[in-house]
């Protein structure tokens, strides 16, 4: 099979393990240009990764062997880069969130279905080892039907250790919209969407003060909530809850348990590819950790774009989809929403589950 031509827009601290993933795991990719606003930036991830090209964004677009873009460009202008991507033909796979706003990613959606571009992005950690053993769990009904769920992300802030940590605080970042997605895409991917949302949010500081180099010592101002709590409930019935922080120290909370009524399971940190998977089921006294049954447990990150390149070629469905990353941020506005107007938001917008990955695929392959 001809492997799928990828441009990458936006070299930044992420980029790195896209690049070595998709020109050295995956068979149906090959990274054939790179492009940055800093041109050096550019120029220094094409020549370690050995890309051909180290483009403009302009001459990325334009280029016929660019067939996905994909997105790694800051938040507040992912919607603006991926219309660009769709206006030139593209295919787009975007890093999370897919817009700021839920209009913004709206027009993002419009705009793929109107020209027959496909749409996907991040986080693509759920099609790693361990969340799919844990569907497979669910599938499986070892745990009955689940009925509930808890999901928890708490940091004291990136800016201890991010190079860049600005766009956290600015609209678009803030700990729902950076690392919620994670949270919500594993909860949708077990569970199923989410129909309403009750939330309370607070920013706890209005300016932090950065503690990483190089820009140690300097200020930002916060312009987003810091600490947002919230109640989901599924379209199922079930009920879940989440926390995403970034003012806590410490704690000794799981990432996410799933509820059921024959069992109960500890999925692992949605920020991550492996496990481990914890599963106690009624009547056992004791968790027990249940083997990985698929393979990506290692960093795997742009196995949604090798998904998705994979699915172009067989004409099948892509599983990061562009519906399900607009669903997870109708949730998280929907949360914020919640909280400033005091009352539950019921979430307009839905999405199917993708499909699991099949058993037994090799280092590489997709199915």
């Amino acid at each position: 099979m001809a492997k799928t031509g990828v441009g990458i827009i936006g070299c930044g601290a992420i980029s790195g393990i896209y690049l070595k993933n998709l020109t050295q795991k995956f068979d149906s990719t090959r990274v054939v240009a790179c492009a940055d606003l800093l041109a050096e930036r550019a120029k220094a991830a094409a020549a370690e990764y050995k890309v051909a090209k180290a483009s403009t964004v302009d001459e990325l677009l334009r280029d016929p062997e660019v067939e996905i873009v994909l997105n790694l460009t800051i938040p507040r202008v992912h919607a603006e880069v991926s219309l660009a991507a769709i206006a030139a033909g593209k295919h787009v796979y975007s890093e999370k969130p897919l817009a700021v706003s839920r209009a913004d990613g709206a027009r993002v959606l419009e705009a793929a279905r109107r020209k027959g571009r496909r749409l996907g992005g991040a986080p693509d950690t759920f099609l790693g080892g361990g969340i799919q053993t844990c569907r497979k769990i669910i599938d499986d009904g070892l745990i009955g039907r689940p009925i509930g769920a808890t999901a928890f992300m708490t940091t004291p802030g990136h800016e201890r250790w991010h190079p860049d940590p600005e766009f956290y605080y600015q609209p678009g970042g803030g700990p729902m919209l950076d690392m919620g997605p994670y949270y919500l895409t594993a909860l949708v991917t077990l569970m199923g969407p989410i129909a309403r949302v009750a939330g309370s949010a607070q920013t706890t500081y209005p300016e932090r003060t950065i503690t990483s180099e190089p820009k140690h010592g300097q200020k930002i101002k916060v312009e987003v909530p810091t600490h947002v709590a919230g109640v989901l409930d599924f379209a199922s019935g079930a009920v879940g809850m989440i926390l995403t922080s970034f003012d806590v120290w410490g704690t000794h909370l799981p990432a996410i348990e799933i509820y059921g009524t024959d069992g109960s399971l500890s999925v692992p940190d949605p920020n991550t590819f492996g496990g481990p998977v914890l599963l106690l089921q009624k009547n056992e006294k004791e968790w027990r950790e249940v083997p990985l049954a698929f393979g990506y447990a290692e960093n795997s990150r742009g196995l949604g774009v090798a998904d998705m390149a994979d699915a172009i070629a067989k004409g099948r469905p892509h599983r990061a989809a562009g519906e399900a990353m607009y669903h997870v941020l109708d949730v998280m506005e929907g949360l914020h929403d919640a909280s400033a107007a005091g009352r539950s938001y019921m979430v307009k917008s839905g999405c199917e589950r993708s499909a699991a990955l099949p058993l037994g695929l090799a280092d590489g392959e997709i199915g």
